[in-house]
Parts: C-alpha cells; structure tokens; sequence
C-alpha cells in the first residue's frame, strides 16, 4: 500500500449539509408551538379546577362554620326543654335549673371565645359601648354609670356593643 505524502485536503462543507431545511424548521417550530400550547392548556385547567375547588372549599366553610357551635349549643336547648317539661311548680327549683343552663351556656360562650362586655365604670369608648343616655353622677363625665344590655365580642371582634348610659358634668 502506497502512502501518499501529500496531506489530503477537507472538502469545503456547504451550508445545505449543516442548515436543516426550511421544512425541517418548520415542523420542529410547530411542534414546540403543539407543546408549548398543550402546557399552557394543561395550565389553564389546572388553575379552573384549583379555583373551583377553593369555592367548594368556602362554600362548605361557610355552610358548617358554625357546626361546633351549634352542637354545643343543642346541649342548652336540652336544658331549657328539660326544665320547661318540670310539672313542680318550685320557684327556687325553677331558678336552679336557669341558672345551670347560664353556667352551660356561659360555658359555651368560654368555649368559643365569646366575651361579655360589662362597662360599668369605664370610660365610653364608642368602638365597644353605644351611649343611650347621660345622668347626672358624681363619676367623671363620659364614664359608663350603667349598662341597660351588655355587649359581646367574638374572638376581640365586637358581635354586639353595650347599650349604656353615662355621667355627665353637674351643672
């Protein structure tokens, strides 16, 4: 076998051989366009069905927020049922059987953190009280002298301000 001194030389390359073809293009495009469309519709059900299923979530949020509650509140109306069925007629047995079913509703309340607001003696403060009147007292004006119905707050969220009446300055 011969050996040929002289080096052979590369054959140029032609653009033909390394650019694919126009049609070759395209089809790569458009199956990267079927892709990316097929991921962003995948997306899109994604996100309806995770909306959705947060509006069922509220829905039965809204629906048993209260189921607690109202189950230990079934245990009250037992009482007040039980002592209205009594056929004794004892005020002081009748009396006894209120005031159990405040201790199981004042439990309740303690249970799901509902506060009574008693203001007597504070000063007004319109976020809590809801002045009805004013008297004539010895206290210092804008103090609450008395409470004609007591108010609520559900977790420091006033459910219901106290009706009250406060000093004003002696003329």
């Amino acid at each position: 076998m011969e050996q040929n001194d002289t080096p052979q030389t590369e054959q140029p390359v032609t653009p033909a051989e390394t650019m694919p073809s126009m049609e070759d293009m395209l089809k790569t495009a458009e199956l990267k366009a079927q892709e990316h469309y097929d991921a962003w519709m995948y997306a899109k059900a994604e996100g309806e069905n995770i909306r959705r299923r947060a509006a069922e979530d509220v829905s039965k949020a809204q629906k048993f927020a209260v189921e607690r509650f109202s189950n230990e509140m079934l245990a009250v109306m037992d009482s007040l049922q039980a002592g209205m069925a009594v056929q004794t007629e004892n005020i002081e047995s009748f009396k006894n059987g209120m005031e159990l079913t405040m201790k199981q509703l004042s439990s309740v309340f303690e249970k799901f953190n509902i506060k009574e607001i008693n203001p007597v003696g504070e000063k007004l403060d319109p976020h809590k009280h809801q002045a009805i009147g004013m008297l004539e007292s010895e206290q210092e004006p804008n103090t609450v002298v008395s409470v004609m119905q007591k108010g609520y707050s559900l977790n420091d969220r006033v459910m219901r301000p106290a009706l009250v009446m406060v000093a004003k300055a002696k003329e």
